[in-house]
């Protein structure tokens, strides 16, 4: 099979035989080697996972083709505990709408069906070494580009529809900064370390949105539980933060963001 052709549906159904297979082409093209293809439980069945290693950094595959992306805040419904927990970061100040559905739908992004090509993406992200418009030159220099939006959120959910890449839940007597056991730690289904720290923030080439973090803004201002975990949400774009990114207050602060690098098949 050609990996151009190679769609996350498609790559669902391999058994562990075909991943490595696979594995090696994209090793081969990547001009890199494969280290490990492994198998996990993910929405509901076994699923491969395929880290290979190229000049000294770990990629993981990213099977593409049409997939599915954003938060379905129409079926959506809070538990009684996470409004209750809104409800308490609204008397406090924090919040853009009495309304939690409202406040999420400034966030995050609408669901929607996009079609993306079967990529390498880094495992871990990298700070910028130069500025959000310099970057791309950067990583061209080493065969590399930034991820787009779209590619960003389909690496971290991974086909997962629910609020977060582990589920709809996050734990509301602790912000991620404080749980070093959480569901966030846990590498995700394709083998990425995403969306782990909130005082991360990670950029790609679409300009109105950031991804994985604020930069530590929610925990350092005492936004509350959920909005302590809502930065790490898979759909979440988090356009005010990034107004502030690459707005004229982010300009001299490029090394406090990073970008997870992608490798083109």
């Amino acid at each position: 099979m050609s990996l151009a052709d190679l769609t996350f549906d498609q790559w669902r159904s391999f058994d562990l035989s075909t991943a490595r297979q696979i594995a090696q082409q994209a090793a081969d093209l990547a001009g890199g080697r494969v280290i490990a293809v492994e198998t996990g439980e993910h929405l509901g069945s076994r699923m491969q996972r395929v880290l290979i290693n190229r000049n000294a950094q770990e990629f993981a595959l990213i099977p593409g083709g049409p997939v599915t992306l954003g938060f379905d805040l129409d079926t959506w419904r809070p538990t009684p505990e996470q409004a209750a927990d809104y409800q308490e970061s609204l008397e406090q100040g924090f919040g853009n709408d009495p309304d939690l559905r409202a406040h999420l739908a400034q966030l995050l992004s609408p669901r929607r069906r996009v079609n993306l090509a079967t990529v390498l993406m880094a495992v871990e992200d990298e700070n910028l070494t130069e500025p959000p418009t310099d970057m791309p030159a950067v990583l061209a220099a080493r065969g590399l580009r930034m991820p787009s939006s779209d590619e960003w959120e389909h690496a971290c959910g991974a086909g997962a529809s629910t609020l977060f890449r582990w589920g709809n839940d996050c734990p509301l007597d602790r912000i991620p900064y404080d749980d070093h056991t959480g569901p966030q730690h846990q590498p995700n289904a394709l083998g990425l370390r995403i969306a782990h720290d909130t005082y991360r923030t990670e950029l790609t080439s679409d300009l109105t949105a950031v991804h994985g973090g604020d930069g530590g803004e929610s925990a350092c201002g005492g936004y509350g539980h959920l909005l302590g975990w809502l930065p790490l949400a898979t759909a979440n774009r988090n356009p005010f933060y990034a107004e502030f990114v690459y707005g004229p207050d982010g300009e001299d602060m490029y090394e406090e963001f990073s970008t997870r690098p992608v490798f083109e098949l």
